[in-house]
């Protein structure tokens, strides 16, 4: 292990600390015993006021089992700790918001279900966390319904709000329209079903998805599960079938979450013209950067820090978890829309290597973040 990164996470990146110094016993019975039993009856009395006096109110579970950690796999919860402890750090850097490490040894959709309603009391909000599909589509929609705080899958929803908010920008630097578009999805687990949907909503021409058996097509039977049988039904309007290299001929944009090196020279040259590339697969993209440039790609991004135009989660999670908590609300698909459209106005003269901000840019938690307080309280 590289000797600095070790150092790093040695004994976990995060910890709790107090918001009062406790130098004298006043203090002491002021936050505990015997102080503290008069917020304990106030709250019993009105459960409400829990969101006033504890850590509830800015406080997030990072739920997972490690079934499904970006790059590495279905690697355990104890392997996914360290993920965790760093998605916690963004959380309170950008955010400001508490964060906890929730790894579950289990993967029972029941049990996961089951622990995070029991666990629910002590947050305000709850962020899913690499948990493979079809299971996290369930676990999702059953935790929203039977809890009434924020529930966000990010590997679904932060993915595609931020693929949005690039695609807005991309098109604009070639002259093109969501209607006069062919997209391509490469990746048809969390993240490429729920880009599907949600570019689904800005009414394109059409849209593939390709996984490792094929196009996905209404009627496929093999490689299928309930999630692509419903998106099979909304999308391939032509009922295309055939491979990566079928898909993507005389389309306009592909989106790779997928796996590394599978978008070749060739098949990007088949694209119409001025192609657009989110090569998102990490560490590894569909196709490196200068190599889809060489074929003819006009814009380009992935999910590294390393080349311009990083689709990164990070522009989203913070700022939304910030205005849901603020605003007690559910998140919803025009809330996404909203906040990828606020995303890429923060770029006001989009150009090929610049088409989505950067984690860093100070606009970017205030924009989303209240991007969901003004969407909440106008519902």
């Amino acid at each position: 292990m590289n000797p600095e990164i070790a150092k790093l996470h040695k004994g976990g990146k995060i910890s709790v600390r107090s918001n009062y110094p406790v130098r004298d016993m006043h203090i002491l019975s002021k936050i505990y015993t015997p102080g503290v039993a008069e917020v304990c009856n106030e709250i019993a009395k009105n459960k409400k006021l829990v969101y006033d006096y504890t850590i509830k109110n800015n406080t997030v579970a990072i739920v997972t089992d490690g079934s499904a950690v970006l790059g590495l796999g279905d690697i355990g919860p104890e392997a996914a700790m360290p993920v965790m402890e760093g998605k916690a750090i963004l959380f309170k850097e950008f955010g400001g918001i508490n964060a906890f490490p929730i790894c579950l040894k289990t993967k029972d959709v029941n049990e996961i279900v089951e622990i995070v309603k029991n666990i629910s009391t002590g947050f305000g909000g709850i962020n899913l966390e690499d948990i493979s599909a079809p299971r996290c589509f369930e676990i999702e929609e059953r935790l929203k319904k039977e809890l009434d705080i924020p529930v966000f899958h990010d590997d679904q929803h932060g993915a595609a709000t931020v693929v949005l908010a690039g695609l807005i920008n991309a098109l604009k630097v070639v002259n093109k329209n969501f209607e006069d578009i062919k997209i391509v999805v490469s990746g048809a687990g969390a993240a490429g079903i729920a880009t599907a949907k949600l570019l689904l909503r800005m009414q394109p021409k059409d849209i593939l998805l390709v996984d490792s058996t094929g196009v996905i097509y209404e009627g496929r039977k093999e490689g299928m599960n309930p999630a692509k049988e419903e998106i099979a039904r909304m999308t391939n309007r032509s009922k295309a079938r055939g491979n990566l290299a079928d898909a993507v001929k005389l389309t306009d944009v592909f989106i790779g979450l997928s796996a590394p090196d599978i978008l070749k020279p060739g098949m990007v040259k088949t694209m119409n013209r001025d192609p657009i590339i989110f090569a998102l697969a990490n560490p590894v993209p569909e196709i490196m950067p200068d190599v889809a440039i060489g074929a003819g790609a006009k814009v380009v991004a992935t999910g590294r820090s390393d080349f311009p135009n990083q689709i990164n989660n990070a522009l989203v999670f913070p700022g939304l978890f910030k205005g849901a908590l603020e605003a007690r609300t559910q998140i919803t698909d025009d809330m996404k829309i909203g906040i990828a459209k606020a995303l890429a106005n923060i770029i006001k003269t989009p150009t090929a290597d610049n088409i989505i901000p950067n984690v860093f840019n100070r606009n970017v938690v205030p924009a989303v973040s209240g991007i969901v307080i003004k969407m909440a309280r106008c519902s």
